[in-house]
């Protein structure tokens, strides 16, 4: 057997975001076990699946894992990305695909948050901690960003976590920031849940800045990025999805490979 690994990307139209992603995905590469390893993305950015799916198909690969570099679980993850690596497995029948999940809730994510917040070098005992996920229809989406937010509270000496979201769910985060107006005298963290620069990351520093104005203790922590504690998360995904431990991954003609991620 001849192990690929297709490391897929959202893509951006950003190239500051697009720079981010590629960069994280090629230091990946040192730490995963496979003679054959492509990224390619969704949308927006080039190579596409498909060229990412075929280049690894031209270099002898008979296992391709791929797996999608996306914090939640959302339609990109469940219908998106399956139809497309669905198209280009129908045309290479032979070759075994398996398919892995999003990072999720992990307990290196929360370490990650963690760290984000201690950046600010600002202290930590009896804050506020605002979690602004990107939010979805998806009901999986606001439960995944709540049990980190959850984690997170367990884990330090904050006073409590807000998990908001920028669309798509409740509470939108703007009504939180609403409620920050007032200073307490506490500290306010405001932590981005994402994984990389872009307009949404634009959209809350301009939001936080306004919120600034009126509460001085109200402090932004960098978006997730490329933090230690991510990429360790990320390559849980990837050597599942090559190990395929009980047959959880395969990949079933473009449906969702059901997990407890």
């Amino acid at each position: 057997m001849k192990q690929a690994i297709l490391y897929i990307g959202h893509g951006s139209r950003l190239k500051e975001a697009q720079t981010e992603s590629a960069a994280f995905l090629k230091g990946c590469r040192p730490h995963a076990d496979a003679p054959i390893q492509e990224i390619c993305f969704l949308e927006l950015q080039e190579p596409s699946i498909e060229a990412g799916f075929e280049a690894c198909v031209k270099q002898g690969a008979t296992h391709i894992a791929a797996v999608p570099l996306l914090l939640l679980t959302a339609a990109h993850a469940k219908h998106d990305i399956p139809a497309e690596i669905a198209r280009a497995a129908a045309r290479n029948p032979d070759i075994k695909v398996t398919y892995g999940v999003p990072i999720g809730v992990d307990d290196e994510v929360v370490k990650a948050v963690h760290h984000r917040i201690e950046d600010t070098g600002v202290p930590i005992e009896q804050a506020k901690v605002v979690l602004i996920g990107r939010g979805s229809r998806d009901p999986a989406v606001k439960h995944a960003v709540s049990e980190i937010a959850g984690k997170l509270e367990a884990i330090t000496s904050v006073k409590e976590v807000i998990p908001c979201f920028l669309t798509a769910c409740d509470p939108h985060y703007k009504e939180v920031f609403t409620s920050l107006r007032v200073d307490d005298g506490a500290p306010v963290f405001i932590v981005p849940y994402l994984l990389f620069t872009g307009l949404l990351m634009t959209e809350i520093e301009r939001e936080v800045q306004k919120l600034q104005a009126v509460n001085r203790n109200v402090h932004l922590a960098s978006y997730l990025g490329f933090h230690p504690h991510i990429k360790q998360a990320f390559l849980n995904r990837v050597t599942e999805a090559v190990r395929n431990p009980g047959g959880r991954f395969d990949f079933k003609g473009g449906q969702y490979a059901a997990s407890s991620h």
